[in-house]
């Protein structure tokens, strides 16, 4: 019962932390993440990492994951796809160069560098969507640009986390052969398309006719978990089945029934596990000792991604302080490189004396994202 005290206190302190940071104008997930830092290995210490709140953390990502996939809305890529690709497209690859040369330099192994590119390559835009809505831009090209880049970004972000994971980390959960992996992998993509066009839209229809309650529900979390089995056993991340099960979910009708249900069930109970969990590891010794590499990996991570976005933009002929306003919106890493930083670390591809210094250039940037993004909006219209 030891653990349903812990999950009673995680849940109350991270729904007071939530309020005061939705108060004072920072992100949910910065209170959360601050509840995990306080009342963990590098605080406190009252809150200490176990196997249940490992898999409440598990659970947490994949719940994350597959109600980002439900929001990708294909229809605003579809629209904006031209300037989408080229603000996402350079707005990952700068990252991932810049950290690469920056890991090297800094004497990192290439692996480690280039996962930490990919780390950086995330964007996190709820948190720009909810600066654009105050300034009632979300529906101006510019606002439709910086969505419909985030659903490229996720998308090509996920694919780049599942294939490092895979390649990079040299760990697989078979033993089989590397090409039977790979033939596996590429079956595994060819399911996918068949999750979006029948599997998914066939199972949610036959589930409407059950009697069961919230028939709909579990059939959809059933899509979600199992993609994210099935991920996990040919050798991928499990975030990229949940992905990808919240995109074949949100072409359906029923979408929006299911996203409030789901959001609900992982919101009241699992998601602010992943995030205190990611906390409770952070440790400030090794912060103040590592200051050089947060330094130059938080201005490659705030330049890189406003620089890519910016070209980005500019090439589909944007004026300069639209496509400023445009990389700034990318600037911010949020949940997404949370979630990658999480991933990496449980494969080795972070070395443990590095995680604290990423979590808190996610926060750094996390932060900036919004202010940057206010300053150049605010010039857009004078």
């Amino acid at each position: 019962m030891e653990f349903i005290g812990v999950l009673v206190f995680i849940l109350f302190t991270t729904t007071l932390a939530g309020h005061f940071s939705k108060r004072i104008g920072i992100p949910v997930v910065i209170g959360q993440l601050l509840v995990g830092i306080i009342f963990g290995t590098g605080g406190l210490n009252l809150i200490h990492p176990d196997i249940l709140i490992h898999e409440f953390s598990e659970i947490g990502v994949i719940l994350l994951m597959f109600l980002a996939g439900i929001e990708s809305d294909l229809g605003l890529l579809k629209k904006y796809l031209k300037p989408g690709i080229l603000v996402a497209g350079l707005g990952i690859l700068l990252p991932i160069l810049a950290s690469l040369g920056s890991g090297l330099a800094l004497s990192l192994n290439s692996k480690e560098a280039l996962f930490i590119g990919i780390i950086l390559a995330a964007t996190s835009v709820s948190i720009s969507a909810e600066v654009l809505k105050e300034l009632k831009l979300i529906d101006t090209k510019e606002g439709a640009t910086i969505l419909g880049a985030a659903v490229i970004d996720d998308i090509l972000t996920v694919f780049l986390v599942s294939m490092s994971i895979s390649f990079l980390s040299g760990e697989s959960t078979t033993n089989q052969p590397m090409s039977l992996i790979i033939l596996e992998q590429i079956a595994y993509f060819g399911l996918i398309f068949f999750l979006v066009k029948f599997i998914a839209p066939t199972l949610i229809r036959l589930s409407k006719r059950l009697y069961a309650t919230s028939s709909i529900i579990i059939t959809s979390l059933f899509i979600a978990l199992s993609m994210a089995y099935l991920a996990d056993f040919v050798g991928l991340s499990s975030v990229i089945g949940a992905f990808f099960a919240g995109v074949a979910i949100g072409q359906l009708k029923e979408h929006q029934e299911i996203f409030r249900n789901v959001e609900a069930l992982g919101y009241s109970t699992f998601i602010p596990v992943f995030f205190v969990s990611i906390g409770l590891e952070l440790e400030f010794s090794k912060v103040a000792e590592q200051w050089k590499f947060i330094l130059i990996f938080s201005l490659v991570a705030i330049f890189s991604k406003l620089f890519g976005g910016y070209l980005g933009a500019k090439l589909d002929k944007f004026p300069s302080t639209s496509a400023l306003m445009i990389g700034a919106a990318m600037i911010s890493r949020g949940e997404m490189a949370l979630i990658i930083l999480q991933l990496g670390s449980q494969v080795g591809l972070i070395q443990t004396n590095y995680y604290s210094s990423m979590v808190i250039i996610v926060l750094i940037t996390t932060f900036i994202s919004p202010l940057l993004l206010k300053y150049f909006a605010l010039r857009t219209s004078e």
